[in-house]
């Protein structure tokens, strides 16, 4: 548990909302905002509130980030890099370069779904969690549209021993549609959950 916060709800655009946030909030929860709000829109949120800040892995997103960063004061304490798969170099070096401006920040990224990329994000990218999970959600249409997937269960299984065997978290991202998803994901060894759907 990262600071107490068991459960982060994800940051799909209609879910990892700021009305989410302030809600979650209140029940010791963090939310991975969508990546969709204006750099104005987050500057006034976290002055007085605590999420995941999110974004790709574009030069628009990092250059908003910046932004954000110099009109906010400082660093967002937790920083969500999200991808679809995160199966490049690119993204590792992505990574890495945040990992090295924003030194004191939580960083997760993801997604991935076997042990040796976990290893790969926590040694050379630096990241502190490790989103667990490719095409599981209900609203992924990663398995659909490039027939690429890993059954969830499996991921987490691997995954968090590869994580905890370095000092590193792992959360479970997608598939959990009732209540006893999210203990078998934790069972399996997960750090935290992401719900969406659910």
């Amino acid at each position: 548990v990262w600071e107490g916060v068991p459960i982060i709800a994800a940051n799909m655009s209609t879910t990892g909302t700021m009305d989410m946030a302030r809600v979650f909030s209140k029940h010791s929860m963090l939310v991975c905002l969508h990546k969709y709000y204006s750099v104005s829109q987050l500057v006034d949120f976290f002055r007085c509130n605590q999420a995941f800040y999110t974004l790709g892995i574009k030069d628009d997103d990092f250059e908003k980030l910046n932004s954000f960063t110099r009109s906010f004061g400082s660093a967002p304490k937790y920083i969500c890099l999200d991808v679809a798969n995160g199966y490049t170099k690119f993204f590792v070096e992505k990574c890495k370069q945040i990992r090295d401006k924003f030194k004191d920040s939580v960083l997760m990224a993801g997604n991935i779904c076997t042990p040796e990329m976990v290893q790969e994000l926590l040694l050379a990218g630096g990241v502190d969690i490790v989103k667990i999970g490719i095409g599981p959600g209900s609203a992924c249409t990663t398995r659909i549209v490039t027939g690429v997937g890993y059954p969830q269960l499996s991921a987490v299984l691997e995954c968090a021993d590869a994580a905890h065997g370095l000092r590193g978290h792992i959360v479970a991202d997608g598939g959990c549609t009732t209540s006893g998803d999210v203990a078998k994901a934790f069972a399996a060894g997960s750090d935290f959950v992401m719900l969406g759907g659910m």
